[in-house]
């Protein structure tokens, strides 16, 4: 079934589970298509993009274009912008804001 019947099918629709109402769509995560054609979810790029941010030098963050080759390198080509979204998507403050001042 093609991504689009689904998104036209789901959307606006809500559903109601012992834990509360929830948007449909959200059931569903978005995907990736990488350069072989392998299709990887959006969660595995932005849970490396997570490790990737956790385990930097503190003093010497990434930037989303380093953070951009970080994930080529690693068989995910994306975009400095798409970097940018999961990052933001992720709760995560651009480089600046992450370094860590030392004396």
């Amino acid at each position: 079934m093609d991504i689009s019947t689904i998104s036209r099918s789901t959307r606006g629709k809500y559903v109601d589970t012992p834990y509360g109402i929830f948007e449909l769509k959200s059931f569903f995560t978005e995907g990736y298509i990488l350069e072989d054609g392998e299709e990887v979810s959006t969660k595995t790029i932005k849970d490396l993009l997570k490790k990737l941010i956790y385990n930097e030098n503190k003093d010497s963050p990434f930037t989303d274009t380093d953070l951009a080759k970080k994930l080529k390198d690693r068989g995910f080509p994306v975009a400095r912008r798409t970097v940018a979204k999961y990052r933001e998507q992720l709760n995560l403050p651009v480089a600046r804001l992450r370094r860590q001042l030392t004396k």
